[in-house]
């Protein structure tokens, strides 16, 4: 069934008047695959991508190909290989993670919450780099995970240093962090901080999450010092001014 207000396409269909069509639509179909979903039917693609069924059947067969696709012997389709080597092109290509890992590592140890990067893309925030706590109870994330802009500690910064001038986040440009408490996931807290690049750059955000029940107010308030001073030392570390955190900050963060 095509969506709502839509007519289904063919390959040679532009939606637009630019790009290559037969490209588009192809990746509209890996675009269907959301976050659980292991494999798809030819029914469900049609569906989400408002292609025919006969247009999918032939786009997939190149994504077989190029390895980006598979049919399973059920019929069903799921994700190839390929977008995962690609992901790590796309991690190493930031040429962060040696700067970032030992960042999230502390972080993770000293607090007992899940540390991460995220960075921008489009409308969503998406984990780039990401370190676990040892303890059962803990927020689980995938590297590459994509999660809504406009929810959550990570998001409310990312928006807030990127270009959104809404007043509503003056509060996080002014203290250099966000504070979330059930905005995303009900049972999840966050705080985040910004991490600035070369000539104030934004970098992404330094994240760190976990169940509310123990990343309550008076904790994220006793966190908040330590993750403005990690993020201050990694934004020396990735070529940007440390200042932007304030003195107090600056002197703890490279105090010997």
């Amino acid at each position: 069934m095509a969506k709502k207000g839509s007519a289904k396409r063919g390959a040679g269909a532009t939606a637009n008047g630019a790009g290559v069509a037969a490209v588009d639509r192809a990746l509209a179909i890996l675009a269907a695959f959301r976050p659980g979903d292991e494999s798809l039917s030819l029914a469900t693609l049609a569906d989400r991508t408002g292609l025919y069924k006969s247009t999918i059947l032939r786009l997939v067969a190149s994504l077989e190909r190029a390895r980006y696709a598979r049919r399973l012997d059920d019929g069903r389709y799921g994700i190839g290989p390929e977008p995962l080597r690609l992901a790590q092109v796309y991690q190493d290509s930031f040429r962060i993670r040696d700067a970032v890992m030992p960042v999230l590592r502390a972080l993770a140890d000293d607090f007992g919450e899940t540390a991460s990067l995220y960075v921008r893309e489009g409308g969503m925030r998406v984990c780039l780099h990401r370190v676990e706590p040892t303890r059962q109870v803990r927020v689980a994330l995938r590297e590459g995970e994509r999660l809504p802009l406009d929810r959550g500690a990570a998001g409310k910064v990312l928006l807030a240093f990127s270009g959104d001038p809404a007043k509503r986040f003056d509060e996080v440009r002014s203290q250099r962090y966000a504070a979330s408490f059930g905005e995303r996931d009900p049972e999840i807290a966050a705080i985040a901080a910004p991490v600035f690049g070369a000539d104030g750059k934004l970098e992404g955000a330094l994240n760190l999450s976990g169940p509310r029940e123990r990343l309550r107010p008076e904790r994220i308030e006793a966190i908040r010092p330590q993750l403005l001073v990690a993020a201050a030392r990694l934004t020396h570390e990735l070529g940007g001014s440390p200042t932007a955190y304030g003195a107090s900050i600056t002197a703890r963060a490279f105090r010997r």
